[in-house]
């Protein structure tokens, strides 16, 4: 409530906004839980019910049973991938934790998620002889599904090492050390819906070759990544750049190859 010295019209921000704690944990009923693995469940689940949702309504020319072995190579591709490139992303602190297992299984990287679970995909789909491209029915929910598990770092505050810069930037949030900063969780958020939407409606109205609509959004995003750690803390081990960024860079110049590939008219060799 605000203080009863403040004017009803012009009110002093330290008596009439309320603070928040962070991690910003979620009371349900008897329960109070932690917002991460709660907003990653739930992105897991709108995205797995957002490619239910897509598939059922487009005609799908791969069959059940490939869709299930690419899922199942998604799953544990972006389980390893993620840990990889956490783990390089800041060599120093990993070799400093080598002996804690906690350390290991505990770090994870959605860009190494991604990328990870896309290249076992490909692996996967070689090993059932499957040659089409399967990226495009899960771009949407891999956006939505990203977007609902950033709130959850968000949430988290300080401790998930997702934050920004310090800035002055009106929109600041101070997440428990008395410095406002960017709040990239939401930066992200907000990218990923706006991905979302964009894929959503090109899926709908636009008959581009199978395969595009995934390794655009793999390039924006990557590339959005690279630019978005400008703005965090680091480390940058890597001439300037840090882990993330190296990765980032590296899948954006693939994914661009393989694009330009399907580029070519057809009857040239890929």
């Amino acid at each position: 409530m605000p203080n009863a010295s403040c004017s009803s019209r012009t009110r002093c921000a330290s008596c009439c906004t309320r603070s928040v704690t962070f991690p910003v944990l979620l009371h349900l009923g008897p329960l109070t839980l932690h917002p991460h693995p709660v907003f990653e469940a739930l992105g897991y689940a709108t995205g797995y019910l957002a490619y239910r949702a897509l598939r059922a309504r487009t005609k799908d020319p791969i069959p059940e049973k490939t869709r299930w072995i690419v899922l199942t190579a998604a799953a544990v591709g972006a389980a390893l991938g993620s840990r990889v490139v956490f783990w390089l992303d800041d060599p120093a602190l990993t070799w400093a934790h080598r002996g804690e297992f906690a350390f290991w299984l505990g770090g994870k990287s959605i860009v190494g998620g991604l990328l990870g679970g896309w290249l076992l995909v490909e692996w996967a789909k070689r090993r059932v002889g499957e040659t089409r491209p399967t990226g495009d029915l899960y771009v949407v929910p891999l956006a939505v599904g990203l977007a609902i598990g950033r709130i959850g770092c968000f949430l988290t505050g300080l401790a998930d090492h997702t934050y920004g810069n310090p800035t002055t930037l009106s929109w600041g949030v101070d997440f428990g050390d008395g410095i406002r900063r960017h709040p990239t969780q939401l930066y992200e958020s907000l990218f990923a819906l706006g991905a979302a939407a964009l894929a959503y409606w090109i899926g709908k109205t636009r008959a581009w070759p199978a395969g595009v609509l995934f390794l655009g959004f793999v390039i924006a995003y990557l590339l959005y990544r690279v630019a978005l750690e400008t703005i965090k803390p680091g480390p940058f081990h890597y001439a300037g750049l840090d882990g993330i960024q190296v990765a980032c860079i590296a899948g954006a110049v693939y994914a661009a190859w393989r694009l330009l590939r399907l580029a070519r008219p057809p009857g040239e060799p890929r």
